[in-house]
């Protein structure tokens, strides 16, 4: 398409925006991610020659004109960008992304903004669940060995603490982003020596105030006895298997009739919001959670439909917005901006989607900002602790009924009167045609 629009010389100034049709079954809301990695692939797009080289080299561009491809050596993105920040709750035809650029460029960044704002809002609104469902309990996502290759392990690992996990078992992640990296023994530690006792001496002999042992790999009352009649003082054990409820609250007893009342019971083995929710109910003294495949490939729900579609076209002082009319896919156009109304106590009460030069409400504000202009990222983009604080703050504001793993999607979302009238002389247009 991009050798298209060069051939046949098609300059219009394109607007594209990213949005979610339908929330997806079980969600009540979606929490905005990825964004920073989609600016930092707009600030670096480029050909570099053994890229050039191979797409000269295809079939399918034999009759494209080279011209074409020495365009291809000097591109680079310099469109505009808006988008909700990073940790901002969000719901179903909300435009996540706006793009606007040559037509050429806008087009051809399609695949990779949805791959990475899909991917990680996706994992965010997972583990915000998660978190939720702990209930003030430390989650650390465990989720890298599940997970869709190793990128996916990292940006995962990314998401989940953007959306309130306390740490990470992904070292890389932990250097690159910042994030807390916490980390057991595994069962091959344990299965090393004749003498399960003496891997875990072994062991706090060079992790002495850092180490969760792992103690249901034979008998996991027996292994907590063990390490009370050793004098042991590890700051945590781990469960990871059979019945957790029951099993955490023998190894309590047994941890505080030893005098372990500060070594903090912590438990894993494919754990989601709903076990994690049952579990509490059942009153299992749980001090935190280690959460890997169900949060790290969103289990239940592993892909988000994110679409991105043409909005408007400008062509030299022209500009008129473009529509879909396919069944169940229809498109509003132009621009957008959305609007948060709020009640005097800050509690969120609805949105509103409108076309981007409209005022909003009286009680509201705006939700996307300009992250990026001619190329450049502009002062709007977040860093990951401040959507990470952002999202903490801005979800206590949401109703009550949306949060929770059996919250349902009640949250108001119209569209303004101004954008539905604009929708409706362009599908009159095209049936006129």
């Amino acid at each position: 398409m991009a050798a298209a629009y060069f051939a046949n010389r098609i300059d219009a100034t394109a607007t594209f925006e990213l949005f979610v049709r339908e929330l997806p079954p079980q969600r009540a809301y979606l929490v905005a991610g990825g964004l920073d990695q989609a600016l930092a692939y707009l600030e670096n797009l480029h050909f570099n020659d053994a890229d050039i080289a191979y797409l000269r080299a295809l079939p399918t561009f034999g009759s494209v004109p080279p011209a074409f491809f020495e365009h291809l050596q000097r591109l680079r993105f310099t469109g505009e960008v808006w988008a909700m920040p990073e940790g901002t709750p969000a719901f179903a035809n909300e435009p996540l992304l706006r793009v606007t650029a040559p037509i050429l460029e806008a087009q051809l960044v399609e695949t990779a903004l949805l791959a990475l704002i899909n991917f990680q809002t996706m994992i965010v609104s997972k583990a915000a669940r998660v978190v939720d469902a702990a209930a003030g309990r430390s989650v650390i996502e465990f989720g890298s060995r599940r997970a869709h290759g190793t990128e996916a392990a990292m940006y995962a690992a990314r998401a989940a603490y953007l959306a309130g996990c306390a740490g990470t078992s992904n070292v890389e992640a932990g250097q690159r982003f910042g994030i807390p990296v916490v980390g057991t023994i595994a069962h091959s530690w344990v299965m090393t020596f004749d003498d399960e006792i003496e891997s875990f001496k072994l062991y706090m002999k060079y992790f002495p105030d850092s180490t969760t042992l792992l103690i249901d790999t034979y008998d996991t009352v027996a292994a907590a006895q063990q390490i009370v009649a050793a004098g042991l003082r590890p700051q945590a054990v781990r469960l990871d298997s059979g019945d957790l409820a029951v099993l955490s609250r023998a190894v309590r007893r047994v941890l505080d009739d030893g005098g372990l009342r500060d070594t903090r019971i912590f438990a894993s083995g494919d754990l989601d919001e709903w076990r994690i929710a049952d579990l509490l109910a059942a009153g299992a003294p749980i001090d935190a959670f280690g959460v890997g495949t169900r949060l790290a490939t969103s289990f239940d729900q592993p892909a988000l439909g994110g679409v991105y579609k043409l909005v408007e076209l400008a062509v030299g002082s022209r500009v008129r917005g473009t529509i879909k009319t396919s069944p169940g896919k229809a498109t509003l156009p132009g621009r957008k901006q959305v609007w948060r109304r709020a009640d005097a106590q800050g509690e969120y009460l609805g949105d509103v989607i409108a076309l981007h030069d409209e005022p909003g409400p009286a009680d509201s504000a705006p939700l996307l900002v300009c992250v990026m202009r001619d190329g450049k990222r502009t002062s709007g983009s977040l860093s990951l602790a401040a959507a990470r604080d952002r999202f903490r703050l801005l979800q206590r504001r949401l109703p009550a009924g949306l949060r929770g793993v059996d919250g349902r999607p009640t949250y108001p979302v119209s569209v303004s009167e101004r954008l539905l009238a604009e929708q409706r002389k362009l599908v009159a247009r095209q049936q006129g045609r």
